[in-house]
């Protein structure tokens, strides 16, 4: 149940929306308020060094290191960044309900970012990706 006026989050690592109920909670009516997008590409695109080595001060133990997870990384950063974006909406607009729609990685991120203030008007968590559905698909999902 969204109420009159609820925002609704629908983000990813790459793709945020935010979106307001016109609509009651019977029937609601998602407008998009706001579109954010970050230009992320796959971590082989990022990257083209080969992975760094480890030598110990003694012996002869050579060992390679993981190669960063760049994809990974710029996501999490977009996702501190939203939960900045969202302690914003709520402030300014005094927002009184807010849904949020997420993958579950992204979810978590968002839940560790978030402020105070934000949290206590998360009426509902969703861990789904909706970011590229179309906002009659959202409000389905988030209706059933």
């Amino acid at each position: 149940m969204i109420p009159h006026n609820a925002y609704v989050f629908v983000g990813d690592g790459r793709k945020a929306l935010i979106l307001r109920n016109e609509g009651d909670t019977k029937f609601p009516n998602l407008k998009t308020e706001q579109v954010f997008e970050n230009d992320n590409p796959p971590t082989r695109e990022q990257g083209t060094d080969k992975p760094g080595r480890g030598f110990a001060s003694v012996g002869a133990r050579r060992s390679a290191m993981e190669e960063a997870d760049t994809h990974a990384i710029e996501e999490q950063r977009f996702a501190k960044g939203l939960a900045a974006e969202l302690e914003t909406l709520v402030r300014e607009k005094n927002v009184a309900a807010l849904v949020i729609a997420a993958p579950p990685r992204t979810l978590a991120e968002l839940r560790k970012s978030l402020h105070e203030e934000v949290k206590k008007r998360v009426i509902a968590e969703v861990d789904k990706d909706l970011a590229n559905q179309p906002v009659y698909e959202i409000e389905k999902v988030l209706t059933a």
